[in-house]
């Protein structure tokens, strides 16, 4: 668990003046059950993958954000930063990328070689976003467009449609 992810999150919120809340929360390893605990809609979860994007010359680890009700597309990721194919990143790759594990990484790049992306129907059903912010203990609830202020994601429609 990184709470120096935590801590530099918060900073940086509060730098940006953005409107947000922390939740405390027994650990939950499902974005259902997180949801629940937390007392917010499934589609609010802000979901975080990190992947490798390559081809067409690309070789690109991704921080790739959507909604916790749906489904990527790699393929469709890896086409929105001009790549041929995408696949997950290892645990041992998203450990030293993020300083979090899996379930825990927040939807902010604070590594020079993790491109931050974002589906756009992130930013279109809720006013706030939920997501766990370092650590599976500990959420933040963030106002969206705050997130989309602050943290400048690349848009890349990636939701799976079939």
């Amino acid at each position: 668990m990184s709470i120096a992810t935590f801590a530099r999150l918060t900073a940086l919120l509060d730098e940006h003046q953005a409107r947000y809340r922390v939740v405390e929360h027994p650990t939950a390893g499902k974005s259902e059950e997180v949801a629940k605990i937390r007392g917010t809609q499934l589609g609010q979860g802000a979901k975080a993958l990190v992947c490798h994007v390559k081809g067409n010359g690309i070789k690109q680890h991704v921080l790739a954000i959507l909604p916790a009700d749906q489904q990527a597309d790699l393929s469709a990721l890896a086409h929105g930063i001009g790549g041929t194919r995408a696949s997950l990143a290892s645990p041992v790759e998203v450990d030293a990328l993020t300083d979090c594990v899996f379930g825990a990484i927040p939807p902010f790049s604070f590594h020079p070689d993790l491109l931050l992306v974002a589906d756009p129907l992130l930013f279109q059903r809720f006013d706030e976003l939920a997501f766990n912010a370092g650590t599976l203990e500990r959420s933040l609830i963030l106002n969206t467009q705050d997130y989309q202020r602050i943290a400048q994601p690349k848009l890349v429609t990636f939701i799976r449609t079939e």
